[in-house]
C-alpha cells in the first residue's frame, strides 16, 4: 500500500514523524482527507484531533491550530502546539474545558464579575476548542 510521510512540528520539537496511509484534518476551509500523491496544498488548521490512518490502525494527535503543507510525498504540519494522547494530562484538559465553558457562559449571561469582564470571549472560545481537541485525542468524554 502507498504511504506518505507525515511530520508534525511544534515550536519546540518534532512531535510526530511516520509514514502513514491517510491524514484527516480540520482546515480553515473544511475537513480534508490527504492520501499519498495528493496535489500540493497549503492551508490553515483549526484546533482539533487529527486522524492519522495506517492500514491496520488509527492514531489521534491533538493540534492547537497552525498550518499544513502537502506535497505529493510529504505532509508537513506546523502546529502552534501538538500532543500525542500519551502526552496529554487528561485532568488538566478537563479543568481547562470546564474553566472555558464557565467563562463563556458567564459572558453570555451577563453575570460576569469585574475581574471576569476582562476576559475576552474569543480567548475563552479558543481555549475551549484547544481543550476539546486534547480531550478528543484521548477519547475522553465531555459534555458537548
Amino acid at each position: 500500500m502507498a504511504s506518505i510521510k507525515l511530520e508534525i512540528v511544534s515550536p519546540d520539537r518534532v512531535v510526530y514523524s511516520d509514514d502513514i496511509a491517510m491524514l484527516i484534518v480540520r482546515s480553515t476551509g473544511g475537513e480534508l482527507g490527504i492520501l499519498p500523491h495528493h496535489a500540493p496544498l497549503v492551508t490553515g488548521l483549526l484546533p482539533h484531533a487529527m486522524h492519522v490512518k495506517f492500514p491496520d490502525r488509527e492514531e489521534l494527535i491533538a493540534v492547537s491550530g497552525g498550518f499544513m503543507e502537502v506535497q505529493p510525498e510529504k505532509i508537513t504540519v506546523l502546529a502552534s502546539a501538538a500532543e500525542e494522547p500519551i502526552d496529554i494530562d487528561i485532568n488538566r484538559a478537563q479543568r481547562a474545558y470546564q474553566r472555558a465553558k464557565e467563562r463563556i457562559d458567564a459572558f453570555r449571561k451577563g453575570t460576569t464579575t469585574a475581574e471576569q469582564k476582562t476576559i475576552d470571549l474569543e480567548r475563552a472560545e479558543a481555549a475551549l476548542r484547544r481543550a476539546i481537541a486534547r480531550l478528543d485525542a484521548t477519547k475522553t468524554a465531555y459534555d458537548k
